[in-house]
């Protein structure tokens, strides 16, 4: 069965919303993503996340290494998990590679990365693809012990450019066999959606098509409409684009700022109901601000709704 066509609608993929603990339950652990000139906006991390919250950096062609390193080392002594972005086609060669790595790891204490192929047409070296970098096996020498790769819940024209979801299929089948391998903790932290139904049906296809690697879902934190639709054509976000382009048409919420209320409430119903449901985290991308989108997840019960700091004044 291929893992992108299970689109059988079933009773499982009916929408329903959640209660405030269901919620709770599904934000549970929830990341986040930065990127060096955004994390230098925030004061304090600990003013605004949970307490070990994971915060992944994402590394934009052009970002020197030394920033993103530099980045790492700041979150990291406020006292979070730092997952940094290895975009493979960045990367020349396996020396950058272990570069790279030992720099993480000497100034800032990284044991945890996103592996993925990168948003660049032409690759600068010899890595085109996240399963190189896995091949290297230069992280599991270096003891990482947590190794996250790309999903797609809508395909990627970037892989697939005839439409076809193909090698996506393939490169996941080629990941799971991967993980049942490696001693490494892997999870698919994936591109953002609008969308539940349609998740669901792509995270039960996965399960269908023997890939069980957990999922960490993306998704868009709040923002203004514009900014979305602008980040979700940039981003290649496929049919969940719809949702935004019907609520755009509609005047009286033209103007609102988008939460992701309704797609969270719709995805933690489902988990309630379904607890061997495989998304195990929610992972956000702060297109509205990384404070504005740490508030609406601490006011919707993400770590029960305190930050670090508060947990610490309350010690």
């Amino acid at each position: 069965m291929a893992l992108l066509n299970f689109r059988k609608k079933t009773a499982d993929t009916a929408t329903a919303s959640a209660n405030p603990a269901q919620m709770e339950a599904f934000l549970q652990g929830y990341s986040i993503e930065v990127m060096p000139r955004t994390a230098s906006k925030v004061e304090d991390f600990r003013e605004i996340l949970p307490a070990g919250t994971r915060v992944y950096i994402a590394h934009i062609e052009g970002t020197p290494i030394e920033e993103m390193v530099e980045t790492a080392a700041r979150i990291n002594a406020e006292g979070f998990d730092v997952m940094p972005h290895f975009p493979a086609r960045i990367i020349h060669d396996e020396a950058m590679l272990a570069n790279w790595i030992a720099m993480y790891q000497g100034e800032a204490n990284v044991k945890q990365a996103l592996l993925l192929a990168g948003g660049v047409d032409k690759p600068h070296g010899a890595f085109h693809s996240s399963m190189q970098l896995l091949e290297s096996g230069l992280f599991d020498k270096a003891g990482f012990t947590r190794l996250h790769v790309a999903g797609h819940p809508e395909g990627n024209k970037d892989i697939d450019k005839d439409g076809s979801h193909k090698n996506v299929e393939e490169a996941l089948q080629w990941k799971q066999k991967f993980s049942e391998r490696t001693d490494a903790k892997m999870a698919l932290a994936t591109q953002f959606a609008f969308e539940a139904g349609p998740i669901i049906e792509w995270a039960n296809g996965l399960k269908a098509a023997g890939v069980d690697i957990p999922v960490h879902i993306g998704i868009a934190g709040p923002a203004k409409l514009q900014t979305l639709i602008k980040f979700a054509i940039a981003c290649g976000v496929g049919p969940s684009l719809k949702v935004l382009q019907k609520r755009a048409m509609d005047v009286t919420k033209l103007l609102l700022p988008y939460e992701p209320t309704e797609v969270l409430a719709e995805l933690a119903a489902h988990k309630a109901a379904n607890p061997d449901f495989n998304i195990e985290q929610v992972h956000f991308f702060p297109l509205g601000g990384i404070k504005t989108n740490a508030t609406w997840a601490t006011d919707n019960g993400g770590a029960s709704g305190v930050p670090a700091n508060a947990l610490a004044n309350q010690a």
